[in-house]
């Protein structure tokens, strides 16, 4: 960690709490450099620590990576397996730095088609951060979120047929996002349900693709988006801070009037 450059931010600078990023472009920047297709991953997969550590120390609370989708099931069986013995040997790497640094580790999507050897590295990574509240890192695997709201909605049918819950309280407002955009009792049902910052505030997409694809499509309603040209294993700290200036630099007015930061760091 000493040898990385040391990056800062402006002083009064707006930060987002939660920024999620959908890493485009690993097989692509890896067919640029005459590379196969795993090569590329493994780069992504590099370049998201330094990523991880700038953003905690500039203050950022929440980092979602979408590492997997539910419509990459279609690749091949090779590049498929070989995702998931990268997915898994990233958690060993990382699980350490982890628990030091107050980091707490939530799965995204869907468990029943992972490897089983995958599932029990992800519980494990889960339940060995669990007291941790410094940080968020969710990992989007085997995410849709077509699929999210789906399950979502089995959850809630599951409550409402135990008698936990009314169909009437689905649509109550229990809370605010950035004191402006209301968080209705259906977000209890989301696999972000219970974060302090389940909505993304900064939504980036790398190598220059202008789509959501699905990511987090409750949550993300009212995220500012911002679409990075270069391939993900290009992606640097460097490029990340000016995504958060870039941010900081918006006026955000959830339908009415523009957020007001200060008012909204005090509630």
């Amino acid at each position: 960690m000493s040898s990385e450059k040391k990056l800062s931010l402006p002083a009064e600078i707006n930060l987002p709490h939660h920024i999620a990023i959908i890493p485009d472009g690993n097989r692509r920047w890896a067919h640029e450099h005459n590379l196969p297709p795993l090569e590329g991953h493994r780069r992504g997969a590099q370049v998201v620590i330094p990523l991880l550590r700038a953003a905690r120390q500039w203050g950022i609370h929440t980092m979602t990576f979408w590492a997997f989708s539910t419509e990459n099931w279609h690749r091949s069986s090779v590049e498929v397996k070989m995702l998931m013995a990268l997915f898994e040997d990233s958690i060993d790497r990382h699980l350490a730095e982890a628990k030091k640094e107050g980091v707490r580790i939530y799965h995204l999507g869907r468990r029943d088609r992972l490897p089983q050897s995958l599932r029990k590295k992800i519980m494990q990574a889960e339940e060995e951060t669990r007291q941790n509240t410094k940080h968020i890192l969710n990992i989007a695997l085997d995410y849709g979120g077509h699929d999210e709201i789906l399950r979502a909605i089995g959850r809630f049918l599951d409550d409402l047929a135990r008698g936990k819950i009314r169909a009437e309280d689905l649509d109550e407002v229990i809370g605010e996002y950035e004191g402006k955009y209301p968080y209705y009792r259906f977000k209890n049902y989301l696999d972000t349900r219970d974060q302090p910052y389940p909505y993304p505030d900064l939504v980036i997409r790398t190598s220059g693709e202008l789509r959501t694809s699905g990511f987090l499509p409750w949550q993300s309603v009212y995220a500012e988006f911002y679409w990075e040209k270069v391939h993900f294993p290009d992606f640097t700290p460097e490029k990340l801070r000016a995504a958060i200036i870039d941010f900081s630099q918006r006026q955000r007015r959830f339908g009415g009037k523009k957020l007001n930061y200060a008012a909204a760091s005090e509630n």
